[in-house]
């Protein structure tokens, strides 16, 4: 049986993921080794970026609700159970870029949640 020659094809493999360090620092977009061990790091922390950039996005969306909520006299667990209550099944995302985008709409979702709460409106003037 002829011996196997595996040259060509483990030069394509490494070029391939040469081709994927590029722009890392030194030897990690060099050396094959350093940069194997450098693109699996990559890897891991690129599966959890995913996963945080969407608890980022929940944490600034209940951020914004909580000081729209305050502006209008309420706090932002009222708001949350208000809307339960009143079976307004918006997500908080949603939520957000109308408290942002359309005051006048947040504030009738708002006057919604007070009556499914049976909480009275704050008094104007002081």
């Amino acid at each position: 049986m002829p011996r196997v020659r595996i040259g060509a094809a483990r030069h394509q493999r490494h070029k391939r993921l040469l081709k994927r360090a590029k722009g890392f620092v030194g030897g990690r977009s060099k050396l094959y080794k350093t940069a194997h061990e450098t693109l699996l790091r990559a890897g891991v922390n690129r599966f959890s970026g995913r996963k945080e950039k969407k608890r980022d996005y929940r944490a600034l969306w209940i951020t914004r609700l909580s000081a729209a909520a305050a502006s209008r006299g309420l706090r932002y667990s009222q708001l949350i159970a208000g809307l339960a209550k009143a079976n307004i099944t918006l997500n908080r995302k949603s939520l957000s870029e109308i408290a942002i985008a359309d005051p006048a709409a947040f504030d009738a979702i708002v006057s919604k949640v007070r009556a499914a709460l049976g909480v009275a409106a704050p008094q104007e003037g002081g």
